[in-house]
């Protein structure tokens, strides 16, 4: 191996943790081959040949929103051309439409923060949904959303977390983490939750026994540094309650939002080098994802080579991203997913929103 990044892979093959400087200086490496090549390494010693997804529906309950993130595409003001609310009544009507996929098993639930709406109508939305599709696995809102619901309902996130859950809240989705910085935060998201208030909606979760996704959006106006000490602060986290299940790394999409005119699309080489360096510093997480929303289907099935083990689900219709450009499909069938798997020589595993095996297809 090359000059100083020999002590980075010794590290890597004794099981040794990087760090910050370590990870700095992986992101200055161009040798992207060696990258990936130990990033598998790792998640094949770690996770084996098993590649996750899920059959799962995508629920956007609306897209009203009084944060109104620079980076984001999706969020409206209420009188604002194309804004939307849905009823229960057509979000079960979404919901059944999606169930005429016999293998479907998961709800993905995430919405803007709408400014009129109160907790409790989060909370009956769950309730009548968890009681017309009981067997639904049920992951649903952002820490960011959360703590939003604390902060329009007078409550202690415990005890918001606490109803979510009695109303049939199996797991927390992922998004909303950004970068984990309060100088990007306030420049691009001043209007939602800190840095601080995400982790610790998340450590409360855990605590109560749900498990959270983490995630990272990166291609904006972060510097590498941040990006690093976004992973540290999600791995500092992992091992106090050990309440993550995936990390998935966002590249920020610039079409439709305010950011687009500056800033350009990261790079496919940026994209895996990203994800490479999640699974080499996410040392104590099992899953990392490769988004193939974001990343399109081809650069996410390379990066099933590059550390990652999940590329999330069939989707049913993805509305969030697509606002900003994504150029994916809005879904994918699980006999494609299968396809995406198996060509590169794995074994597909559907499984629920906390990663219980479903079915092994062999």
């Amino acid at each position: 191996m090359f000059g100083s990044f020999t002590e980075i892979e010794r590290k890597i093959l004794n099981d040794e943790r990087l760090s910050r400087e370590d990870g700095i200086k992986l992101f200055s490496c161009n040798d992207l081959a060696w990258l990936g090549a130990l990033a598998d390494y790792v998640r094949k010693k770690k996770c084996g040949e098993i590649v996750y997804y899920n059959v799962n529906c995508h629920l956007n309950l609306t897209n009203i929103c009084s944060s109104l993130c620079k980076f984001c595409a999706f969020g409206r003001d209420r009188e604002t051309k194309g804004a939307y609310e849905m009823t229960i009544e057509q979000a079960i009507n979404t919901i059944e439409e999606a169930m005429k996929d016999p293998n479907m098993s998961g709800l993905h639930i995430v919405s803007g923060l709408h400014p009129t709406w109160n907790f409790k109508k989060y909370v009956d939305f769950l309730t009548v949904i968890h009681k017309h599709f009981p067997s639904l696995y049920i992951k649903g809102f952002t820490a960011v959303e959360i703590t939003y619901f604390a902060k329009i309902s007078g409550k202690p996130l415990k005890d918001v977390l606490i109803e979510l859950k009695n109303a049939g809240l199996q797991a927390i989705a992922g998004g909303g983490a950004e970068i984990l910085s309060d100088r990007v935060r306030n420049l691009l998201c001043p209007k939602k939750a800190t840095a601080e208030e995400w982790l610790e909606t998340s450590r409360i979760a855990h605590e109560l026994g749900i498990k959270s996704n983490a995630s990272m959006l990166y291609g904006h106006i972060e510097t590498l540094e941040e990006r690093v000490d976004h992973l540290i602060k999600l791995r500092n986290l992992q091992d106090i309650t050990g309440g993550f299940q995936t990390f998935i790394s966002f590249p920020f999409l610039p079409k439709n939002t305010e950011l687009g005119k500056t800033i350009k699309q990261t790079s496919m080489w940026d994209d895996l080098r990203t994800i490479a360096i999640s699974r080499l510093m996410l040392d104590n997480f099992q899953n990392i994802k490769a988004y193939w929303v974001m990343l399109t289907v081809p650069v996410a099935q390379i990066a099933l080579n590059f550390g990652a083990n999940d590329i999330d689900g069939t989707i049913h219709k993805e509305t969030i991203l697509h606002e900003a450009g994504a150029s994916s499909p809005t879904a994918l069938k699980e006999d494609e997913i299968i396809k995406i798997i198996k060509e590169i020589g794995r074994v597909p595993a559907a499984c629920d929103c906390n990663f219980n095996n479903l079915r092994l297809i062999n």
